[in-house]
């Protein structure tokens, strides 16, 4: 008699690992279980292990992409193929997204980026590692706009880039933790404002 062997089964790896970065966002490491992942996903919890590994090796595949997404949308916003001259522009417009956004983050759900850092980076050198890595990046790409800001005159040619970068950096988390803890549009719009305002000028 032959056996017949079960053909694996098969999805959309995409699709799984954004529903469940879905979960993890909503629940939070400690409180999403495999079985909670399981009914998320609709796969058995023997295929999940399979394809991604057990729970920590996903949320370290989701986090990771989470943060390549975020970086890579930092730097869409703030690249302009060596255009000084609007450089002002995009650094306003992106401290001004980031402001709309957690406006619009209705549920409260925050940065998945501070969320799972804040969890796990104590304990989880992966998470702790990873989460240095996308805010050392998110902070080039200020510097790096900052310093196209200098060079067209917008901001002063003698200020720190760098210092100015991890000023503005440590403003946006700051709108996003303040967003998470219920602050109003209004509040935050205006802290964007005052960041941007504050920026040392050239002298007249």
């Amino acid at each position: 008699m032959l056996t017949v062997m079960a053909r694996p089964r098969k999805f959309d790896e995409q699709q799984v690992l954004a529903t469940v970065r879905e979960r993890f966002w909503a629940g939070g490491y400690a409180g999403t279980s495999m079985d909670d992942i399981a009914a998320a996903t609709g796969l058995g919890k023997g295929s999940l292990y399979g394809a991604f590994g057990g729970k920590q090796h996903l949320f370290h595949r989701v986090f990771d992409d989470y943060c390549n997404s975020v970086v890579d949308a930092t730097a869409q916003q703030l690249r302009g193929d060596d255009d000084d001259e609007n450089a002002y522009a995009r650094l306003s417009a992106h401290v001004h997204a980031v402001a709309a956004a957690t406006v619009a983050d209705t549920a409260q759900r925050g940065c998945l980026l501070a969320k799972g850092t804040a969890e796990l980076a104590e304990h989880d050198k992966t998470v702790a590692d990873r989460a240095h890595t996308a805010i050392e990046a998110l902070h080039a790409l200020l510097k790096d706009d900052i310093a196209a800001c200098q060079r067209n005159g917008d901001l002063d040619a003698n200020a720190d880039p760098g210092r100015l970068a991890a000023l503005v950096l440590s403003v946006l988390r700051g709108i996003e933790a303040l967003g998470k803890a219920g602050a109003d549009e209004e509040m935050l719009t205006d802290i964007a404002r005052t960041a941007l305002a504050v920026l040392p000028r050239p002298a007249n």
